[in-house]
């Protein structure tokens, strides 16, 4: 039986909290889970057991949440930020990549963090929380995948300013890119032909150079590269017609030049069933495609779909990887 999946907790304001609950009822003992914090900070009147170990979490009845304790500094206020609890947050992390490397969960699936909160209340020094699985995993470069049942989207780059863009899109970032989103269609999606189109970066894919020339000089060289070598790839296409479903139809992957290139369609497409799913890990790692959502944590309403998605899709890809 594959091992259940850690789920951690994210920032315990946020809704991170609420959202593992609804996830439970709505997944049942389907899809075995254990939620990783300090109870304490779960809904009032959450129905949970206290599990010792991960494999204990397969046993526990479908109307409680497994919980596997990780004792916080302080309690949590729903939408309000304590940073005392930074610390907490960030040996949550930790503790599943060793729970996951051990054999002893199939996935992780990670609830929103705060960055800031934990920059200023723990010293946290990574840019965000992918970087930090990376940093755990000894991994220097992995690749962000968007994920829903009509689209998966690859931005090549990501946090950055516009403006920024054609200096950071070299050939090698786009190979590398390439690469590792191709490996990971194979590994964990189960596609053994994956099919991958890659946008352009200048309006109709640059117009042979009348609307700039980058996706001449870097784009269209590796594409030709990894073609040769027996890739299926096509590309540089022009963005505005790659996302309609009949375009979407002819690919498994879409590959982005930037941030939204690739986030505004796939939220378009499904804005609450997108999974964050980073590609090049030695462990299988996804996220809600949302962050924690301050202004309604606490009041019941947050929408739990994408953290549904997102742990059935970690399920679906430890099951790939035959874990």
């Amino acid at each position: 039986m594959t091992a259940p999946i850690a789920l951690t907790c994210g920032e315990p304001a946020g809704i991170g909290p609420e959202i593992a609950v609804k996830a439970r009822h709505i997944l049942g003992a389907d899809l075995p889970f254990f939620w990783m914090g300090d109870a304490r900070h779960l809904p009032p009147g959450t129905a949970h057991r206290l599990i010792a170990s991960p494999a204990e979490a397969i046993a526990v009845p479908p109307g409680l949440l497994p919980v596997l304790p990780h004792p916080f500094a302080a309690p949590a206020t729903p939408g309000q930020i304590t940073y005392a609890n930074a610390r907490g947050v960030i040996e949550v992390i930790a503790r599943a990549v060793r729970l996951v490397q051990q054999g002893q969960a199939s996935a992780i699936c990670t609830a929103p963090i705060h960055k800031k909160v934990l920059k200023d209340g723990a010293g946290f020094k990574h840019p965000g929380h992918t970087e930090y699985l990376a940093f755990l995993a000894g991994v220097d470069r992995v690749v962000m995948m968007l994920a829903a049942p009509a689209l998966r989207v690859v931005p090549v780059t990501i946090h950055i300013p516009l403006a920024e863009v054609p200096r950071a899109l070299t050939p090698a970032l786009l190979e590398d890119t390439i690469r590792i989103t191709e490996a990971a269609l194979r590994r964990d999606f189960g596609l053994s032909h994956p099919r991958l189109a890659v946008a352009g970066l200048n309006p109709h894919a640059g117009e042979g150079g009348a609307m700039g020339t980058e996706d001449l000089r870097v784009i269209a060289p590796v594409i030709e590269k990894l073609a040769a070598e027996g890739m299926v790839i096509r590309g540089p296409l022009p963005a505005d017609t790659m996302f309609h479903p009949r375009a979407r139809a002819g690919y498994d992957v879409a590959i982005c030049m930037y941030h939204d290139q690739a986030l505004i369609p796939i939220k378009t497409v499904d804005f609450d069933g997108g999974v964050n799913v980073t590609l090049g890990l030695p462990f299988v790692r996804t996220s809600p495609d949302h962050g924690t959502a301050f202004d309604i944590a606490g009041k019941g309403i947050a929408e739990p779909s994408s953290l549904v998605a997102a742990l059935r899709m970690a399920h679906q890809m430890a099951v790939a990887r035959g874990l």
